[in-house]
C-alpha cells in the first residue's frame, strides 16, 4: 500500500494575503511558528481541527489549503 502524502498550499497563501509572516499565521491559529515552519516543508501533518482553523485563517474550504497525494498514482 503506497502511503499518502499530505501537502498544502500555505506558503503561497501567506504571501497571496498581505505577505502574511508565519507567525501571524501561528498566533492566529493557535500554535507556534514552528509548527507553521514544518508544516510549509511538509514534515507535519496537522490534525483536522488545526487544518480547519487554518483554511478558515485563509476564508478558504480545506481542500484549497491541503491536498494529499498517493505516489505512483495517476
Amino acid at each position: 500500500m503506497s502511503r499518502i502524502v499530505v501537502g498544502n498550499h500555505i506558503r503561497r497563501l501567506r504571501f497571496e494575503h498581505q505577505e502574511m509572516t508565519q507567525q501571524q499565521l501561528a498566533d492566529m491559529v493557535g500554535v507556534t511558528r514552528q509548527t507553521i515552519v514544518s508544516l510549509e516543508k511538509g514534515n507535519y501533518s496537522p490534525s483536522l481541527e488545526l487544518a480547519f482553523r487554518i483554511a478558515h485563517a485563509f476564508n478558504l474550504p480545506l481542500e484549497e489549503v491541503f491536498f494529499y497525494d498517493q505516489p505512483g498514482k495517476p
